[in-house]
């Protein structure tokens, strides 16, 4: 029997409250971010679901959401891995700037572009915007389409989550609006249009129990609280999707 698969979407960054583009930006979360951590994993505990092996992001907002979780979710993880290939999608320019202030200069063409299309990718940031991101490594350029995000997390897909699944382990990975599209992508096959709609709320499990070839039991899994989760997607859908 294959595993279950976990996707959860780090809490609330100061930069999602404050309408930014963060992308590679290390921010932390807010106390609105730790709390919506803490009910995820509320959320688990009540599922009765410890997936003993867990995929996370290094970037500070998805490290923060980890160590919560293993603070509530009783027993915790057995093994956590850390893997660039998981971080948010590099914005480019983009990165640090207001999306509203994005918005009002390139118009709402663009700026959906941008934000949601596979393969139009942002323009590239300098030589001293990626140096001040920090420790990121160089192969993750200076910006980056949906497209380039997928093809990075499906090498993750393929050489770590799936053969554990496929093993029975269950799996949890914790990132990003932008990566965990990526992902849902490679799992579900989805095509272009259905990408571009999807939307992944902050701190919402969404589960899919796997078949044993490898596909989900049911396309596009099931939020464990599927209500407030649907209301959450529907507002970053207001806002121009992430």
């Amino acid at each position: 029997m294959s595993g279950t698969l976990i996707l959860v979407r780090h809490g609330e960054s100061q930069a999602n409250a404050t309408g930014l583009f963060t992308g590679l930006l290390d921010v932390p979360l807010t106390l609105l971010g730790g709390e919506e951590a803490r009910s995820a994993a509320t959320l688990l505990e009540d599922a009765d679901l410890h997936p003993p092996v867990w995929f996370c992001s290094p970037l500070r907002r998805a490290a923060e959401t980890v160590e919560i979780m293993r603070v509530v979710l009783h027993g915790g993880p057995e093994y956590v891995e850390v893997d660039w290939r998981l971080a948010e999608r590099n914005y480019g320019a983009l990165t640090g700037q207001s999306k509203v202030d994005v918005l009002a200069e390139y118009g709402e063409e663009q700026f959906l572009a941008w934000r949601r299309s596979v393969h139009t990718a942002p323009p590239p940031m300098s030589q001293a915007q990626f140096v001040a991101l920090g420790d990121v490594p160089g192969w993750l350029g200076r910006t980056e389409s949906l497209a380039a995000v997928i093809a990075r997390v499906g090498n993750v897909w393929r050489e770590r989550i799936e053969p554990a699944l496929t093993g029975g382990t269950d799996v949890m990975v914790v990132a990003h609006g932008n990566s965990l599209r990526a992902l849902c992508t490679i799992v579900d096959h989805l095509d272009a249009e259905e990408v571009e709609d999807l939307n992944i709320p902050t701190g919402h499990p969404l589960v899919y129990r796997m078949g044993d070839d490898g596909r989900p039991l049911l396309r596009g899994g099931v939020y464990l609280d599927p209500a407030a989760a649907t209301v959450a997607a529907a507002t970053i859908a207001r806002q121009g999707g992430t």
